[in-house]
C-alpha cells in the first residue's frame, strides 16, 4: 500500500518498522509524547497497535513511551510496518505528523530498500539453523553445551541482590530439592565467570528461561542490575500477558514498594495467613507451559 500522504509510490506495508531510523523516531516522540487536548498522543497509538489497558499504564513511567511502544511493537507483531503505523496514525487523526514526517519517513525507507537490494546474495549459500548466530552465547552457563546445539534452559530466571542470597538458598530448597523439580538459574551459582554480564543476563532472561521471579526487599530497590533485569523483562511481557515476571516479597519492608510491579499479582511470604500456600502457588506458575 502506498500511503496517500506520502508523494512516492513506495509500498510502505513491505517495509519493517525497523527502517525508521533513531532521528525519525525521536521526532515522532516529540509529537506524541505531550499529552495534549486536542489531538491523539502515544496511548491512542498504543490502543491502535493493540497494547491492553494496564500495559499502556506501565509505559507511562518510562521518559519516551512513545519509543518504547515502537520497539515492542516491532518486536512483538508480524504486523509491525511502515504502512501499518502510517496507517494508525491516519485513523487516530494525527495526519499533521505524516504530513511533517514524510520526507524524513520516505528518505528512510529508500535508503532501506536500496541497502536490501545491496545486501541481496547472487546465490543464497545453505544455512546450518543448529549453528547460533553469537558464539559468545555459547557456554554461558555450567551445564551449557559449549558447540551452541544444547543450550541450558531453565523454569525460572532468579533476580535478587546479595544480601537476599539466603532466601534464595531457601528457593532452591524448596523448588529444586523437593517434588517440584524446577530448575532455577540463579546467576551466581550457574553463570560461569568472564563474560558481559548485561549480554548474558538478557540472553538468560528472553532465551533461556520460562519465567523470572524477582526477589523484593529494601536492598533490591539499590541495585542495578536488579533494577535492570526487571524493566528488560516488562519489556519483553508488558502488561503481565505471559505471565512471564513473578514479584515475591520475603520479609517486611520500609521502603515503598516498586511503582512497575504493582499491577503484578504478589507471592507474600510475610503473610502468616498465606505462608503454607507460598511455595505450592508460586511452584504451580513457574510450572505453566
Amino acid at each position: 500500500m502506498a500511503v496517500s500522504c506520502c508523494s512516492s509510490a513506495i509500498d510502505f506495508d513491505s517495509i519493517p518498522l525497523t527502517a525508521l531510523t533513531g532521528t525519525v523516531r525521536k521526532k515522532l516522540a516529540l509529537y506524541l509524547n505531550p499529552k495534549q487536548v486536542s489531538a491523539a498522543d502515544w496511548t491512542a497509538l498504543a490502543e491502535a497497535m493493540g497494547f491492553e489497558y494496564l500495559e499502556i499504564k506501565n509505559y507511562e513511567q518510562y521518559q519516551n513511551p512513545t519509543k518504547m511502544i515502537l520497539e515492542n511493537w516491532e518486536r512483538t507483531s508480524t504486523q509491525a510496518t511502515v504502512g501499518k503505523l502510517l496507517e494508525m496514525l491516519t485513523a487516530v487523526e494525527r495526519v499533521d505528523v505524516i504530513s511533517d514526517l514524510q520526507g524524513p519517513i520516505e528518505e528512510d525507507c529508500k535508503k532501506y530498500l536500496k541497502k536490501q537490494l545491496q545486501e541481496q546474495p547472487v546465490q543464497v549459500p545453505k544455512v546450518d539453523s543448529c549453528v547460533p548466530k553469537t558464539l559468545e552465547m555459547n557456554g554461558i552457563t555450567i551445564n551449557d553445551d559449549p558447540s551452541g546445539h544444547m543450550p541450558e534452559l531453565f523454569d525460572a530466571f532468579i533476580c535478587y541482590c546479595h544480601r537476599d542470597i539466603d532466601f534464595v538458598h531457601e528457593m532452591i530448597r524448596q523448588l529444586e530439592q523437593t517434588e517440584c523439580k524446577l530448575k532455577l538459574c540463579v546467576f551466581d551459582r550457574d553463570v560461569l565467570p568472564g563474560t558481559c554480564v548485561w549480554s548474558i543476563t538478557s540472553e538468560l532472561i528472553e532465551k533461556r528461561c520460562k519465567r523470572m521471579v524477582v526477589i523484593i526487599s529494601d536492598d533490591y530497590l539499590d541495585s542495578d542490575a536488579c533494577d535492570f533485569q526487571t524493566k528488560f523483562a516488562l519489556s519483553l511481557c508488558p502488561g503481565a500477558r505471559s505471565k512471564r515476571l513473578i514479584p515475591v516479597k520475603y520479609k517486611p519492608m520500609k521502603k515503598q514498594f516498586p511503582s512497575i510491579l504493582r499491577f503484578l499479582t504478589l507471592c507474600d511470604y510475610t503473610n502468616p495467613c498465606t505462608t503454607s500456600w507460598f511455595w505450592g502457588r508460586l511452584a504451580k506458575a513457574l510450572s505453566l507451559p
